[in-house]
Formats: structure tokens, sequence, C-alpha cells
């Protein structure tokens, strides 16, 4: 393997989630959810835009040489800064992709890094990348002002929540421990595999879009239970379990809900699934 095929499994990573279909509160071929202001092509555009970004992670880090691997994160982090900018020209202005240019920057550097460390696991490498990460994001918050949070940091402030920088700097767990294991053991078509595996990731995460969406945390405790029910009906190889599933969509459309996040630890566990041949 080399970076070009790590790239290419970024890349692919994100088409392949926006064609996945029904998926509740999240945009693909056959609806938009509750984003009036999005559509599939929209994020064909905004992935494809990404790539120059993936390379230069890649190419950051293969070549990385130091012994303190949170400098390899500071290298890529201002580039991050720039692909967001680059996204939001592709999509006049829409955030289609702004997490996953975070999280998927990430396990690219991380992947092209153990390329020539193979003796170390991609999550010890994405741990030791984002070491005091939330720590130092989060610190002094109360010091700021309040308009200039965003969304993550009013959630850390209120709930208590650590959403996507927690799950990153633990070495992204709930894709490792849970989502992996889900894609794994799934069947039938890629359609049918990688929503049963979205809806193990929904049914494991709090979702901090779906958070910030609802004004509640207490909506977390329901969609684990939309989740259940889903799984219950038979998932994706059920015509009632897909029924479900629309019926789900049209109450996040009605309720202006989102499962952002779970999308995002969708498409890393897509290209990781990519990278060791579990979706082949």
């Amino acid at each position: 393997m080399d970076t070009k095929i790590i790239v290419n499994h970024a890349l692919r990573a994100l088409l392949y989630e926006v064609t996945v279909n029904p998926k509740p509160g999240l945009v693909d071929p056959l609806s938009a959810g509750p984003h009036p202001d999005m559509n599939a092509f929209m994020f064909i555009d905004s992935a494809l835009s990404l790539a120059p970004y993936f390379n230069a992670c890649a190419a950051a880090g293969v070549a990385y040489t130091a012994v303190d691997l949170t400098g390899l994160f500071k290298q890529i982090r201002g580039s991050g800064v720039q692909a967001e900018q680059t996204m939001f020209a592709a999509t006049k202005g829409v955030n289609t992709h702004k997490g996953a240019v975070f999280s998927l920057g990430v396990l690219v550097t991380a992947a092209a890094y153990q390329l020539q460390h193979p003796d170390v696991d991609l999550a010890t490498i994405v741990r030791t990348m984002l070491a005091g990460l939330t720590a130092n994001d989060f610190n002094d918050l109360n010091t700021k002002d309040p308009t200039t949070l965003t969304a993550g940091e009013r959630q850390y402030l209120t709930y208590g929540i650590k959403g996507i920088r927690g799950e990153a700097e633990a070495g992204y767990p709930t894709v490792m421990q849970v989502a992996l294991p889900a894609l794994r053991r799934s069947r039938g078509t890629i359609n049918q595999r990688l929503l049963d595996t979205l809806m193990a990731i929904v049914q494991a995460t709090v979702d901090t879009n779906l958070v910030k969406r609802a004004h509640d945390p207490h909506v977390i405790d329901w969609v684990h239970d939309q989740a259940h029910r889903y799984f219950d009906l038979g998932g994706s190889r059920s015509e009632a379990g897909m029924a479900f599933l629309r019926e789900l969509n049209q109450i996040f459309v009605d309720h202006n809900y989102s499962l952002g996040g779970s999308a995002d630890l969708l498409i890393l566990t897509i290209f990781i699934g990519l990278q060791t041949d579990i979706l082949a």
C-alpha cells in the first residue's frame, strides 16, 4: 500500500457515505433529510475538493520522523483550516464535510505514518497524535466570549460532552470497538452493510449534531431506542427495517434532527474497512 491508495480510500469513504440510503436525518440520493440546502451532488463536489488536503495529510504522515507525534497533528491542523475554506468554496458556503476534514484528515495522516511504522496500530498512533487535545481546546472556555463559542464548545460547557474531540483523542473507540466489528459481521449488499453499521454507530454514540439540533441531551436516549427498534425489525435485510428507516427519516425532517456526528464516524469506519479489506 502507498499514500495514493490511502487517499483513494479516503475519497471513496466520503462518496460511499453519501450514497448509502435511506439514512435518517442525513443527505442521500433519495432525500436531503433535514438539510434543504444540500443534496448528494454537493457532497460529491465537496468530497473531491478535499483530495489535495488528503494528499497533504498523507505526505506529512509518511515523511514525519520526530518522536513527538503531537507535532504531526499541529502540522496538519493548519492544512485542515485551509481545506475547510476549499470545501466552502466548492459548496458555496454550505458545511458538508467539516467534521470529516478533521477526523478523516487525522486517520489519513495516521495511516500514512503507519506505512513507516507497521508495528504500531492505528488507534495508538491517533491517540499519540492527539494527546492533550481536549485539555488544550477546552482550556479557559469560561473566559471566552459566549458568542464566539463553537457548538462543540457550548456542549462541553453545558453538558460536559467532549464530542468528536474526545472520541478522536481516545483513538476513535466507537469506530474501533463498535462500528468495525459491526461492519465485519454485516451481510448483504454494500448499502445494506453500511446501513446496519450506521445504525450500530447511532445505537452506541452521543451524536453531538443531534444534541445541537434538539437542544436537549435526552434526545440521545430516544435515538438509541430507535436504533434498537431498527435491529429488532430485522435491520437492512428486512422490509420492515427499511420501512422503519424511511419513517424515521420523516420524523427527523419534521423535528429538524440530524445525525451528522454518526455520519462522520461511518466515514471513518468505511475508510478503515477499505484499508483492511473488511469492505472488499
